[in-house]
C-alpha cells in the first residue's frame, strides 16, 4: 500500500473508461471547459465584504481545492491554483451582464460535454460518470495527472496507477 493508495485509486479506476488517446484528448479539453463554465454559473449572486468578495463559485473552488489537496498535495495544488484562476475568470465574466453571464455559462457546459461524449463515442465506453458519481471529481484531478504525465513529472504515481488500472 503506498501513500498516493486513495488517488492512485481514484486515478486508475477513471483511466479504465479513459483508455482510447482521443477520448483522453477531448476530455483535456472538455473537462476545463465544463469545469469554467460551472466556475462562471455560480458567480452569481455576488456578495461583496469589506476584504473579500464571496460567490458560491468561492465557496465551491474552497471545497473542491480542500479535496484534491487531501488527495495530493502536487497535483491536488495545482488543480486548485486553476480553480482559482476560473473562479477568478468566472467572476469577471458574471460582472458583464446576465446575458453574457449565462450564455458563456452555458454554451461552455454544453460544448464541453459534447466533447466529452464525443470521447467516449471513440472510446466505445460510456461515461464513469454513469457507473460512479464520484468520477465527476475525479475528472479535473485526471487532466493535471495527465499533463503532469505527459511531462515525464510524477513517474512514480504514473506506474502505480498504470498497475492497479
Amino acid at each position: 500500500m503506498t501513500s498516493h493508495a486513495p488517488l492512485v485509486e481514484a486515478l486508475a479506476h477513471y483511466r479504465q473508461y479513459h483508455r482510447d488517446r482521443r477520448n483522453v484528448a477531448t476530455h483535456a479539453l472538455g473537462i476545463p471547459l465544463i469545469v469554467l463554465a460551472v466556475e462562471v454559473l455560480l458567480s452569481r449572486p455576488v456578495w461583496a465584504l469589506p476584504a473579500f468578495t464571496l460567490t458560491p463559485a468561492v465557496i465551491a473552488t474552497a471545497a473542491a481545492a480542500l479535496y484534491y489537496l487531501k488527495l495530493d498535495k502536487l497535483l491536488g495544488g495545482v488543480l486548485a491554483l486553476v480553480l482559482i484562476a476560473m473562479a477568478r475568470l468566472g467572476l469577471e465574466v458574471a460582472q458583464m451582464g446576465p446575458s453574457l453571464w449565462l450564455g458563456t455559462g452555458i454554451g461552455l457546459f454544453v460544448l464541453g460535454w459534447a466533447l466529452q461524449f464525443l470521447g467516449h463515442y471513440f472510446e466505445g465506453r460510456k461515461p464513469a460518470f454513469l457507473d460512479d458519481l464520484r468520477s465527476l471529481l475525479t475528472g479535473p484531478l485526471f487532466v493535471i495527472a495527465e499533463a503532469a504525465f505527459a511531462l515525464g513529472m510524477c513517474g512514480e504515481l504514473k506506474r502505480e496507477v498504470e498497475r492497479e488500472g
